[in-house]
């Protein structure tokens, strides 16, 4: 038994904020930013909740379903539009759900701490659960800051999964977590996101080779069978030392930081979809999905596409 991915979607603000323009402020510049990050622009606005209402609908018509099929809501944020009452019920409600919601925070790893939570949600008994990963990180920004503000940018990703009995498209998952570095990437109430840079980088590259490698023995697979790997959108620096030391060409990794930035727990559904979308991933292929995140979390898993 099993989980089937039966449909993606996204969500994105209509604003573009190019290098060019944050130049117009800060003391940096397109190359400057570019080098460094690989990021080019990002999207800006919106909503956990608006953007999340977007990206949920199209998944769920992308999985040709209604949303009475849906079983459960996870969502995925860093960046709730409450503290409280949780941003998943009101997703549930906009989209016209009538199902059990509930927010999960594993910052830019919890789309896949989402999935494996839907996972085993579906293996106790629901049939479609609905994951959505929506981040409105702009609001938690300084712009004058150009550490930071050259970054962080706004979107959602969803998909719907299926519980199948006769087999399933997730083939391992390794998840992680080190409190002991949860002072290397804050954002205190009422203020704005730091990070220690270098060390994220560290450490960011460590624990995603480590959980990659061990996601791959679970699932009996080689650098070499992984058609596609799916990295959390942070820095191309990050993902191209931990590509490199996995021994997997970057010619066949899915970067889309360079248009939307780190858009924190949404950047791995925003990836996929973009892979899905331009043809890059094709049935019984395996993609390697990856990511870390402020915590400190990580989290890995290999995927056999099915669709």
């Amino acid at each position: 038994m099993g989980v089937r991915f039966k449909g993606w979607g996204i969500g994105l603000p209509d604003r573009i904020v190019t290098n060019e323009e944050l130049s117009q402020t800060l003391d940096t510049s397109d190359e400057w930013i570019a080098e460094r990050t690989g990021i080019r622009e990002r999207r800006v606005g919106g909503s956990a909740v608006s953007l999340g209402v977007i990206a949920g609908r199209n998944a769920i018509q992308d999985a040709g379903l209604l949303v009475g099929d849906i079983d459960f809501l996870v969502l995925a944020t860093t960046t709730p539009d409450r503290l409280c009452p949780a941003s998943a019920p009101m997703i549930a409600n906009e989209l016209g759900l009538n199902c059990a919601s509930m927010d999960v925070n594993a910052a830019c790893s919890g789309f896949m701490y989402a999935v494996r939570t839907a996972q085993g949600l579906l293996e106790t008994g629901n049939r479609r659960i609905l994951v959505i990963g929506s981040e409105n990180l702009s609001r938690w920004v300084d712009w004058s800051d150009r550490n930071m503000a050259v970054l962080l940018g706004d979107g959602a990703g969803a998909a719907v999964l299926e519980y199948d009995e006769t087999g399933t498209d997730v083939l391992s998952f390794v998840l992680g977590s080190d409190g002991s570095a949860a002072d290397l990437l804050t954002c205190e109430h009422g203020g704005y996101f730091q990070m220690d840079g270098k060390e994220v980088f560290r450490r960011a590259v460590r624990v995603v080779v480590d959980s990659a490698e061990q996601a791959m023995k679970i699932a009996d697979v080689s650098p070499d069978d992984i058609n596609l790997v799916i990295p959390h959108q942070a820095n191309v620096r990050i993902i191209k030392a931990a590509t490199q030391r996995l021994g997997i060409p970057m010619e066949r990794t899915v970067v889309t930081l360079d248009r939307y930035g780190n858009t924190s727990s949404s950047s791995i559904p925003l990836a996929f979809f973009d892979a899905r979308q331009n043809g890059r991933i094709k049935s019984g292929e395996y993609a390697l999905m990856t990511g870390f995140g402020a915590g400190m979390t990580w989290a890995s898993a290999v995927v056999r596409w099915s669709r």
